[in-house]
């Protein structure tokens, strides 16, 4: 086919058409179509069907270069202004900047909140106790005191029981006759044995009086109560004081239980200052046999070694305290028995042994010797009000007493770099700064190097971020050593600073004792595992009996799924847990425990023989007033503070109470010492003294208290709460009231973090707390308040209003 020329070829006629201005451009530029295609589009385009191939063939391109002269150049992409581009740049860079700080601020708070913990976007619920109304009768005063056996409590009730029996009307009643009679006198409390009976002469020693003097002139009041208690006056929602044995009938008001020790007069008489005005019916009646106390010079330690040493012969004759070999570097070996250095049998101490007296008294029944060990640190600001407790403390537990009891400060020196080990100078001048001085020497110090010193060796978890030496994790390390250093103390009370007593202190230490001592120990760890609540269980014996058939036949509880692995007793090889639980029966060794000890308690006959009489008349180990519950499957986060033990088929068995207040025996204290000293064995400090008398087969006992609770609980309802874990105990199970259910204890009166128990006593004081309380209604009302005996913690930062060294005529 004959190719097409692409040469352009215009006819005169239309070059006449053409405008003038055209015909010499045409002539010009004749030669180049794409100048003409430019200029008038298609009408002269080589071809106008775009759709020929001949547009997008590769022939179609000349084979020979073409002159750039003939060629038109391309045009070029459209360039933006510099304006815009500077803008687009601008916006560039802060959109950059600001994606910086925003992950900045992201960083930030993420690290907050894992600090905050989880945050919500709404306020989680508030806990079901919460919707309970509130108790009101607790704050009755002395004029409206009834019997207590007619008194109609305001709780807890039968659901049948006519709640309008005590309502307004009839309190505003009872308080218009109380006001028209006179006043009642308050009666002096006397919890102790008549020491001059006959009866009490043909048994023990005779008990020589002690005086506040050196010339024993001046004589200690007795704390005062009255008869009865407040109309409508709640009774104890769990523990019992009758079935301790503890005097529940009488009531306690602040003048009678704190007018003996300076509360109610003025400084210049000696007395703290504070109590001065408000309700002051009655509060006289303290010193209506007796003369004001001036506390201002009274030395305790002195008062206390005359009080100890005038009654030596009524007590069992122990071996002086052993000198420390780290600080002394004696040259004299000392004694193997009782680690004393050898010293001449002049000494006084062997002296008091052959003398007379105690020949006299040889046939007569000897006492032990009991310390309270009060826990404080060497910084410690005590106020007027910690001072009134201390005196309490002291007086009727140690001096009215007849020396039964030692009080001694076991002070903490916060500072590891204090050398009080190395000078005496030193340590002298912390030890007296520690103490307010009408209470200086009767204290001793130690520290956390001390006891890393003594009990080295231990491997060191920082568990929480905290030492295993440390007071947190190990309070009872300085108690364990004061027990091995001091031979002389049988039994040992660790208590606390923040601990108060509305009743009298030598009542419900001798009561908890005697109580403690009286049970036996089939089913005791079991009962101990369990909150004794009087309106849902009945009587002591019926709940003993509802404890046997948990344990031995296992209930259908829906709490015991969320027990631990181990628990329970199987009943198939493979079973890995059972419906029951196997009663503790003797010591629950722990794996690999090879320590071997003559203190170990091993049962007389078996479970199942006993007659509920092994133990019966056997002082206790441990007494603790919170249930040894089983951590074990629980959420409490201590749970897993175990030190030194084999644990590579789990923890060793264990219990624990919360709050470390408790009463020791030296002999269970002692196989704490063995246990850290030589296995290198600790645990948690609430955990700590009841698993090793658990594992060694010693006694302990929880003394069901009488504790009370500000809302109107469901008793049922707590009943479950407060025994939530396996099979109607405490613990054993995630379920358990210890743990993240701990908040259950706030409107409680005993409890680490208890709100009740400051509110309670502050109302108690005389305070307005909560627009509640104070002098005014007081004065108004029924009169002070009046509260049986009732055990309260914790007690901190009460400030006295004290009024100055005003003279009282």
């Amino acid at each position: 086919m004959p190719r097409r020329s692409h040469r352009l070829s215009v006819s005169p006629h239309e070059l006449e058409r053409l405008p003038q201005d055209y015909s010499s451009d045409l002539e010009k530029d004749a030669h180049d179509p794409g100048i003409l295609a430019d200029e008038y589009g298609d009408v002269y385009s080589p071809s106008s069907n775009s759709t020929s191939s001949r547009a997008t063939s590769g022939s179609h391109q000349p084979m020979l270069p073409t002159s750039s002269r003939h060629m038109r150049q391309p045009s070029s992409m459209y360039r933006l202004p510099n304006s815009i581009i500077r803008y687009l740049c601008l916006a560039l860079i802060s959109t950059v900047v600001i994606l910086i700080l925003a992950l900045i601020r992201m960083s930030w708070t993420s690290s907050r909140r894992l600090e905050l913990g989880p945050l919500t976007g709404r306020p989680p619920a508030p806990a079901q106790w919460e919707s309970f109304p509130f108790l009101e009768r607790y704050y009755g005063g002395i004029r409206t005191l009834v019997q207590r056996e007619q008194n109609i409590p305001e709780y807890p009730r039968d659901n049948d029981e006519d709640e309008t029996s005590t309502k307004d009307s009839d309190i505003n009643s009872t308080q218009a006759k109380r006001q028209t009679e006179q006043l009642q006198f308050s009666q002096p409390f006397d919890p102790y044995p008549n020491y001059q009976s006959d009866e009490y002469l043909s048994r023990y020693a005779s008990v020589k009086e002690c005086f506040l003097d050196a010339k024993g002139t001046i004589r200690i009041p007795p704390v005062h109560s009255y008869v009865g208690v407040p109309q409508g006056l709640p009774d104890a929602v769990m523990g019992s004081n009758e079935v301790m044995g503890i005097q529940d009938d009488v009531c306690f008001e602040r003048y009678g239980k704190l007018g003996p020790y300076g509360y109610g007069y003025s400084i210049k008489r000696g007395g703290i200052g504070a109590g001065m005005s408000g309700d002051r019916d009655g509060a006289d009646d303290v010193w209506k046999d007796f003369n004001e106390v001036d506390y201002r010079d009274v030395r305790w330690a002195d008062v206390q070694e005359r009080c100890i040493a005038g009654n030596a012969q009524r007590f069992v004759q122990k071996p002086e305290s052993k000198e420390n070999q780290f600080q002394s570097m004696a040259m004299a070996e000392p004694d193997p028995q009782s680690g004393v250095h050898h010293r001449d049998v002049s000494s006084p101490d062997t002296t008091l042994l052959n003398t007379t007296t105690t020949t006299k008294v040889s046939s007569k029944e000897l006492l032990p010797r009991s310390v309270v060990m009060i826990r404080t640190w060497w910084d410690f600001i005590y106020s007027e009000e910690d001072i009134l407790y201390l005196r309490s403390l002291i007086s009727e537990l140690a001096l009215l007493s007849g020396g039964e009891y030692t009080v001694h400060f076991l002070i903490h020196v916060k500072d590891d770099n204090a050398q009080i080990w190395a000078e005496e100078d030193t340590y002298q001048s912390v030890l007296s700064n520690a103490l307010p001085e009408e209470f200086r020497g009767m204290g001793t110090l130690w520290s956390e190097r001390q006891m890393g010193l003594i009990y080295g060796g231990l491997a060191e978890s920082f568990y929480r971020d905290l030492p295993v030496h440390g007071v947190y994790r190990s309070s009872f390390m300085p108690m364990q050593y004061f027990a091995h250093r001091h031979p002389e103390f049988d039994y040992l009370w660790n208590w606390e600073m923040d601990v108060r007593y509305t009743g009298q202190w030598y009542h419900f230490f001798d009561n908890v004792r005697k109580w403690s001592k009286e049970q036996p120990r089939k089913g005791l760890w079991e009962r101990n595992g369990r909150f004794y609540i009087p309106s849902v269980h009945g009587s002591w014996d019926d709940f003993k009996q509802m404890v046997r058939v948990q344990t031995e036949m296992g209930t259908d509880n829906h709490n015991n799924i969320w027990s631990g692995l181990k628990t329970g007793v199987s009943k198939f090889p493979g079973d890995v847990q059972g419906k029951s639980d196997k009663p503790i029966w003797g010591p629950e060794k722990a794996e690999g425990d090879d320590l071997e000890t003559k203190d170990d308690q091993i049962p007389p006959t078996t479970y199942e023989k006993d007659k509920y009489q092994w133990g019966v008349g056997e002082e206790a180990d441990l007494i603790t007033f919170n249930p040894l519950f089983d951590p074990d499957g629980t959420t409490w986060i201590l749970a897993g503070d175990v030190t030194g033990y084999n644990t590579s088929n789990g923890l060793p068995p264990r219990r624990a109470a919360v709050i470390t207040a408790s009463r020791l025996s030296r002999r269970l204290l002692n196989v704490m010492h063995r246990e850290t000293a030589l296995k290198r064995h600790t645990m948690f400090s609430e955990m700590w003294p009841a698993s090793v008398a658990l594992q060694h087969g010693l006694k302990g006992v929880y003394a069901p208290h009488a504790e009370y609770i500000d809302r109107k609980w469901p008793t049922s309802y707590l009943a479950a709460v407060m025994n939530g874990g396996r099979n109607g105990a405490t613990g054993g199970a995630r379920t358990s009231v210890f743990g993240d259910r701990e908040h259950n204890f706030r409107g409680t009166t005993w409890y680490f973090n208890a709100g009740f128990a400051p509110n309670l006593w502050r109302r108690w004081l005389g305070f307005r707390v909560d627009n509640g309380g104070g002098e005014e209604f007081e004065l108004a009302g029924e009169g002070r308040m009046c509260l049986p005996p009732m055990l309260l913690h914790p007690i901190k930062g009460v400030d006295l209003i004290i009024e100055g060294r005003r003279d009282d005529d």
